[in-house]
């Protein structure tokens, strides 16, 4: 072919003193080149998602191996599939992929994966076989919020109950799970629901709807910012009472600022993005891939009053600490907790400060 055996030799020395584990990308002291692909930016979370993605990739373990870059597609299912075929002719090492749809993009899923390219679903997650899919725990925050409620109310009392988002599976799930707990405590009554549809105006207008028809609620559990409930409970005139939520920055200093306020939040943290890279990263160095194509993160719930959980016992909870867990400095949005465990994001990082 041209080649003296002298040439070949030589390359094979370079080729057997190759560190074991390493991709040829990173041997050769190039860095590996990820893409984000997200399929909107309209909320406090996604914004906070691609920032942590950012600051992740430019600190330990990964700065300096990591290239990344974000493509934010408008908010339809085709936007993503263009923007993702022009990622793929980019031959990028791995795309990580929150989802406009869970199945529309498994054909172009599947063109990715077959060119070799490393791809990771998070969050909304696609169903093709040969993505890794990452995201929370859906079956363990709802029963694990309704557990506290339940242990607040010493099982009894009247609570009411936001159904979320019509037509939404998350929102079909998170009430699916609070009421599978609710119904080993006979005496704790679902008295009235709410569609509190993850915006503070409907889930405060549907709390005091429910109040002028109900004189007593013990507890109230909500699928979104439960400072809607809060406000609702206060200009009815009416006492705090327990709420569950979703750990929203805000949400935490009022439950911390209100006297007699109790409250749990369960965390879907904005560091998944961050995890994502994390699995992208050891695949490439190593070769290997994981034994489960879903891979389930678990983020510790925020909370005035910790329990043991017993429906799930490796449930970790944080309680709430102003200046630590929670910051009154930032924004009301700024999804709880801040940081994974192995590694130091802070909550100006998060914001994007």
């Amino acid at each position: 072919m041209g080649f003296s055996s002298k040439w070949l030799w030589a390359a094979a020395l370079v080729v057997a003193s190759m560190p074991l584990g390493v991709a040829p990308g990173q041997a050769a002291g190039k860095p590996y080149v990820i893409y984000l692909s997200n399929n909107f930016v309209g909320n406090d979370w996604r914004q906070q998602m691609e920032k942590v993605a950012q600051v992740a990739a430019g600190k330990d373990p990964f700065k300096g191996k990591v290239d990344l870059h974000i493509e934010n597609a408008d908010n339809t299912v085709q936007a993503q599939i263009n923007s993702l075929n022009n990622i793929i002719r980019q031959k990028p090492d791995a795309i990580l992929v929150d989802a406009a749809s869970d199945t529309a993009l498994n054909p172009t899923i599947k063109k990715a994966c077959d060119a070799g390219i490393v791809v990771i679903s998070f969050d909304q997650t696609v169903t093709e076989p040969c993505a890794y899919t990452m995201g929370s725990d859906w079956d363990m925050i709802p029963g694990v919020l309704a557990e506290w409620m339940a242990t607040q109310l010493g099982g009894k009392g009247n609570v009411l109950v936001d159904r979320g988002l019509a037509g939404a599976p998350i929102s079909k799930q998170i009430l699916d799970g609070y009421e599978k707990v609710l119904k080993q405590y006979p005496d704790i009554k679902e008295v009235g629901f709410f569609e509190g549809q993850y915006a503070l105006g409907p889930e405060q207008q549907g709390v005091a709807s429910l109040l002028a028809a109900n004189p007593k609620i013990d507890g109230i559990l909500t699928q979104g910012y439960g400072t809607g409930a809060l406000k609702a409970l206060q200009d009815a005139g009416r006492p705090v009472v327990p709420f569950t939520a979703f750990s929203y920055n805000g949400s935490a200093v009022a439950c911390a600022q209100t006297a007699g306020s109790k409250c749990i939040l369960g965390a879907n943290p904005a560091w998944l993005s961050a995890e994502a890279i994390k699995l992208a990263v050891s695949i490439l160095d190593t070769g290997k891939k994981p034994d489960q194509r879903v891979q389930v993160v678990r983020a510790d719930f925020v909370t005035s009053d910790p329990i043991t959980s017993k429906l799930y016992p490796e449930a970790k909870m944080e309680k709430i600490e102003i200046g630590k867990n929670v910051f009154p400095d930032q924004a009301p949005g700024l999804t709880l907790p801040v940081t994974p465990d192995w590694m130091t994001i802070t909550a100006a990082e998060a914001a994007g400060k």
